[in-house]
């Protein structure tokens, strides 16, 4: 009896478009098919984009047996501001706690600053008798006999939904499941969320916020995870539907609707996850993962091939406004306005700047021929002769380059400059803000660029990716197989994942181990005992534990790892020292002083289906024959040149050839500059050794 064919499809929706990777790994011999298909991003349906693409790439999807699935659905809804009408329950007295935010001013000579709006107004934000101290001690019973009056008063307003946060609900979540339990009981139909369901650590202001935006984007969330899921049923779908999440790793459907928020950056969380399991595959560790994308650019730091995960993440933080917390394990990254579909401008002083406003899909850059006037990152490329206009989006676009040369002298004109002046300046700016913001995500936290290997991806990721590796003095750039699509890829390598955390302030000695190892078991216990609820057996879950630690009397942490098993007195001086160690790389000296556990972090993982990619076998042909031609391209400061044109889709193992060149791709063009090596690997994945000196002078 032969096994079965498997069946893996993940579709993963960005701001401009929707892509699609296939894989049907053959039940026999294990051999791989792999097909991909990129579609237009659809807003506000954006459901209808994913079934398109799954349509445009001739996918049965009756045969698939699991999809990967990732959304900005969550974040376009809290920037756009369309989610639900939301109230918010709290502690007495707490109420404005939401209003008050932080004290920091970003804007700090601004005396006109004001804080950003809440999102619930406070007529809408109610207060419930009732105390809980940090020590989980109940201080004040709670006392419900209010609630109906209040839920009168929110069914009068029109409210969607209701967020619920009491003071100290981290310590114990006991009042809170007691609140929530009332609500549902008095009103079935509203949706609610309480903050133990998201989150149980500390700062209330954050805890509270986080709640209440979960709860802001909770039904639209359901309705767009509803209907994807009865459109893939509609065609036959059967099998297993998993959603990415902020933490690299996919969840099941029903909880992903329960706490939407855990999806607020799905789609980037999957490739940095994809760059640390490619890294894995091809013995590179150490990453620093870029993602450019049509509408922004997104860099991430895996050390170790771990992938950092944090939950001090902020929304709409800038210069000018303080922005908002949410406090949900996500991906450690930095990310910038800047893609192939961000437009170049001028300012009242006659400054040059490229993004953060974007073309987007529709008009798109002008060489889309789809009405856009306004020059774009793409089309400065296309006029540079990197991006082939007869070859523009894999063939399936014809490069409108009269509307380039117009877009270019809206530029070129005020400047005072040639048309090739503009494109080089637009795309020199570019690379200087992609640079800018690398640095921020390594240098800028004590870790030196030259020590990692540069793994590009996204349309944009191979054109800009040498330019930016040498201005950061690295030595090698990695574009992977499938990189316009590599995001969707990532989703195939998750696994079912979710972080817990819990705050308990505890000194770090033998003496408080045991404390510690009592939380630890008990975080444990609960995970398992709701996993054994979904189904998923005991013997697939893992764990991985670490620490938050910190000086004593100090404000922040630093995560470090905790070994497997009882802490001991051993174990206590061995994290100690990992402790004093990771502190003095993040903030550059060490104290002698007691150490403090603030709380722990407890990452649990179920295996559900994950891709394990194969070696390609390579057809013997040589490399000259996928050579398609010779182009002049000009690499900006260093010259034009006339440069190789490779089918990058007819590229194999163990090919190897020297810059300057450019290889095409259905999906994205890979920019390697004079003096570069290009080497294929076994798993198609292109390795771009850079020689010093050489392809220095994009990035200024």
């Amino acid at each position: 009896m032969t096994s079965p064919s498997i069946v893996r499809v993940a579709t993963d929706v960005g701001g401009t478009f929707t892509d699609l990777v296939y894989f049907r790994t053959d039940g026999v011999s294990g051999a791989q098919q792999v097909i991909t298909a990129k579609a237009d991003t659809t807003p506000p349906n954006f459901e209808r984009g994913v079934l398109d693409v799954i349509a445009k790439a001739g996918v049965d999807i009756a045969t698939v047996d699991f999809i990967a699935h990732g959304t900005t659905v969550v974040i376009n809804a809290l920037t756009e501001r369309k989610g639900a009408k939301v109230a918010l329950i709290t502690s007495t007295g707490f109420r404005d706690s939401l209003e008050i935010a932080r004290g920091n001013r970003p804007d700090f000579f601004n005396l006109g600053y004001r804080k950003p709006k809440p999102f619930v107004p406070r007529y809408l934000r109610r207060e419930v008798p009732g105390r809980i101290t940090y020590l989980a001690q109940e201080r004040e019973a709670l006392n419900l006999t209010g609630l109906p009056g209040i839920l009168a008063d929110f069914r009068a307003e029109g409210v969607e939904a209701i967020a619920i946060c009491l003071l100290h609900g981290y310590a114990s979540p006991d009042h809170e499941k007691r609140l929530i339990a009332a609500v549902l009981e008095l009103w079935p139909e509203i949706p609610a969320v309480a903050s133990h369901q998201i989150t149980r650590e500390w700062r209330e202001y954050e805890r509270t916020n986080t709640t209440v935006l979960s709860a802001y984007v909770q039904p639209i969330a359901e309705r767009y995870l509803t209907g994807l899921k009865r459109g893939l049923e509609l065609r036959g779908f059967r099998g297993q539907l998993y959603v990415m999440q902020s933490n690299c790793g996919v969840d099941s459907v029903e909880h992903t609707s329960a706490v939407p928020i855990a999806m607020v950056e799905s789609g980037p969380a999957s490739g940095f996850w994809g760059a640390a399991e490619l890294g894995r595959l091809i013995g590179v560790p150490n990453v620093l993962a870029l993602d450019i994308g049509g509408t922004t650019a997104k860099c991430s730091l895996i050390e170790d091939g771990q992938v950092k995960i944090m939950t001090d993440y902020w929304i709409e933080r800038s210069q000018t406004s303080a922005g908002y917390p949410i406090m949900v394990p996500v991906v450690d990254l930095v990310e910038i306005g800047n893609g192939g579909g961000s437009i170049a401008w001028i300012d009242e002083f006659e400054k040059l700047h490229v993004g953060p406003q974007s073309a987007g899909a529709s008009p798109g850059p002008a060489a889309y021929g789809r009405g856009g006037t306004r020059a774009t990152t793409t089309d400065a490329n296309v006029a540079l002769g990197r991006i082939n206009p007869d070859f523009f989006c894999g063939g399936s676009i014809v490069a409108d380059l009269p509307a380039i040369d117009v877009a270019l002298d809206e530029i070129a004109g005020p400047l005072g400059i040639t048309r090739v002046q503009a494109a080089r300046g637009i795309v020199r700016i570019a690379n200087s803000n992609m640079v800018n913001a690398l640095k921020l995500v390594s240098m800028n936290r004590g870790h030196d660029p030259r020590d990692f290997t540069l793994v590009a991806f996204g349309g944009g990721g191979p054109m800009h990716a040498v330019a930016l590796a040498a201005e950061l003095n690295m030595s090698r750039v990695i574009v992977p197989r499938a990189a316009d699509v590599f995001s969707a890829w990532g989703m195939l390598m998750s696994e079912l994942r979710r972080d817990y955390f819990a705050t308990r302030l505890v000194t770090f000695t033998s003496e408080g181990a045991e404390l510690i190892n009592r939380l630890l078991t008990e975080i444990q216990a609960t995970v398992t005992a709701q996993f054994a609820d979904e189904q998923v057996e005991a013997s697939r879950v893992r764990f991985q534990r670490f620490a938050k630690l910190r000086y004593e009397n100090q404000e922040h942490h630093v995560e470090v790892v905790l070994p497997e098993g009882v802490l001991d007195a051993s174990a206590i001086e061995r994290v100690t020292a990992a402790f004093h160690a990771a502190y003095e790389r993040e903030y550059t000296y060490r104290l002698d002083a007691a150490v403090e556990f603030v709380g722990t972090h407890l990452v649990a993982r179920a295996d559900v289906g994950k891709l394990e990619p194969v070696k390609l076998e390579g057809t013997g042909r040589a490399v000259d024959e996928t050579r398609k031609g010779l182009r002049q391209v000009d690499y900006a400061l260093e010259g034009t040149h006339p440069a190789d044109i490779y089918d990058g889709d007819q590229l194999e193992p163990g090919m190897q050839f020297d810059g300057p060149a450019v290889i095409e791709m259905k999906g994205t063009t890979v920019l390697v500059h004079p003096g570069n090596r290009v080497l294929m690997d076994d798993y198609g994945n292109i390795h771009i050794q850079l020689t010093p000196g050489g392809a220095s002078g994009d990035a200024v």
